[in-house]
């Protein structure tokens, strides 16, 4: 049965999208191919722009629904509202289209798309409350002609002060992305590099190579039990 979706979502268009953060992203396609990807403006409502945006990626793709092989989804953490408006947007197209679904995290999804090999990169979101959503991975290692993303969890998703998070990973000079590295740049110091802002905006054509190299955990086993990773509660949250 494994096998069998593996090899389906292998050949067939995925459908991966992210709503973590005030920008979203939609993207069809397969690991070594993207078809088309959208970003969802900062001014949009994710709960009303996310069905659309996902309806018009299909139709420039030119792939209909039954035609998928899979969905992947940012998992978050991030905006409660937009992490779970993803979530639910998410479980909602896999079970009507009977698709597996995979779940990777919205901070590793960020630090893909500035990978380097060999070079850690942390992705920080502003959680607002003087705090971080943080997370750092290695993605290959010196020398590597090809990337392999998440070959190295350096600091798992967690939430901290920005400063903590810099003391930290220090020693490992990491590549510092996310708005909220550009929000905190000047407590981040010099603890490392800073990627280019351009690259803060999240594209969700990184689930699709992340996808690429992990195909067993990020599956969603259980579609009616799943939830997505707040981190913090959603009263915490909304408290900030």
């Amino acid at each position: 049965m494994s096998t069998h979706v593996t090899q389906r979502a292998a050949v067939e268009p995925i459908l991966a999208f992210d709503t973590a953060n005030q920008l979203g992203s939609v993207a069809v396609g397969t690991p070594g191919h993207v078809r088309v990807e959208l970003t969802i403006g900062a001014s949009a409502r994710h709960a009303e722009s996310l069905l659309p945006a996902i309806d018009l990626a299909l139709r420039m793709a030119n792939v209909q629904r039954c035609a998928l092989g899979a969905v992947i989804v940012g998992a978050g953490p991030g905006s409660f509202t937009g992490v779970r408006i993803a979530a639910s947007t998410a479980k909602a197209i896999a079970r009507a289209l009977d698709l597996p679904l995979y779940a990777h995290s919205s901070l590793a999804l960020l630090a893909a798309g500035a990978a380097a090999p060999g070079r850690a990169v942390c992705a920080l979101f502003d959680a607002r409350r003087a705090e971080v959503y943080a997370a750092c991975y290695r993605f290959g290692s010196a020398g590597d002609t090809a990337l392999r993303p998440c070959a190295d969890v350096i600091l798992a998703p967690c939430v901290a002060r920005v400063e903590d998070v810099a003391g930290q990973l220090a020693p490992y000079d990491p590549v510092w992305v996310g708005e909220g590295a550009l929000r905190y740049a000047d407590r981040i110091g010099r603890a490392g590099s800073f990627a280019p802002a351009a690259l803060s905006v999240p594209r969700a054509s990184s689930l699709l190579w992340l996808h690429a190299i992990d195909t067993q955990s990020s599956r969603v086993s259980d579609l009616a039990h799943w939830t997505p990773d707040y981190i913090r509660s959603p009263g915490a949250v909304r408290a900030s």
